[in-house]
């Protein structure tokens, strides 16, 4: 179980979010701490698994992905029961940047990039359509995108 977060965490947290190139002396200086306090802080959340990762994000459209699609996917009865394969077909494709099970009418929503909509019907067609158990895929094509975000709001109250 994680303890609490305190305000030092929580900004430490902000910071990382928004730049994970810092170094622990340049967080803890903007932070009010010490070099060494903040560097523990940091790999504690680390060990915790608050801190899951460090990435470079990168801007879809100017590497050539300018089409976002989410597709409902609604698994027929036999798709169901068999839930892992489903999910380990998708965990294979790099199209499919997130993927999230559902309560309600369809059974998982994916979030999918391609380089325009004649690479989303390639991949429809040739990967995504023949993963066994799916009985309906209805795919709604983002026109422009309003907000994007990969920060959590840490400086909220309660527990993360």
């Amino acid at each position: 179980m994680h303890g609490e977060l305190d305000s030092y965490d929580r900004r430490i947290l902000a910071l990382l979010q928004e730049d994970a190139s810092l170094s622990s002396a340049q967080i803890a200086e903007q932070v009010g701490l010490s070099q060494s306090p903040c560097w523990r802080r940091i790999q504690r959340m680390k060990e915790e698994g608050i801190i899951r990762g460090q990435v470079t994000l990168l801007d879809r459209k100017k590497i050539g992905l300018n089409t976002q699609i989410f597709a409902e996917i609604k698994l027929n009865a036999h798709g169901r029961s068999n839930f892992t394969e489903f999910t380990e077909a998708i965990r294979g494709f790099p199209e499919v940047l997130e993927c999230y099970v559902l309560m309600g009418a369809v059974d998982f929503l994916l979030r999918i990039v391609a380089a325009d909509i004649e690479a989303y019907e390639r991949f429809f067609f040739e990967k995504l359509s023949l993963v066994p158990g799916i009985q309906e895929v209805n795919s709604i094509v983002a026109l422009s995108e309003i907000k994007s975000t990969t920060s959590l709001p840490v400086g909220m109250s309660g527990r993360l």
